[in-house]
């Protein structure tokens, strides 16, 4: 199990609808190890997370593409370097 913080986000813009988001995050393991990391992760319409099990169905590579470049223009992108 892990506890995660969101760091910074970019998500689509689907006003009350789901939103698939992408996440710069920093994990928080059980067994005392951190980790940082990306991941796609979809906003309920309430704003709540939607756990899948370490999974998010991204609808197509067009979307995917957006949110990376989203995140790009927000300057996170590459922020492997904390």
């Amino acid at each position: 199990m892990a506890k995660v913080d969101i760091l910074h986000e970019v998500r689509t813009n689907n006003i009350d609808d789901w939103n698939l988001c992408f996440q710069w995050c920093h994990y928080h393991y059980d067994n005392g190890s951190n980790e940082y990391g990306y991941r796609f992760i979809w906003r309920r319409p309430n704003d709540y997370l939607q756990a899948a099990r370490g999974q998010a169905r991204i609808p197509s590579y067009k979307l995917m593409k957006e949110l990376i470049a989203k995140a790009e223009q927000a300057g996170w992108l590459g922020s492997e370097e904390h």
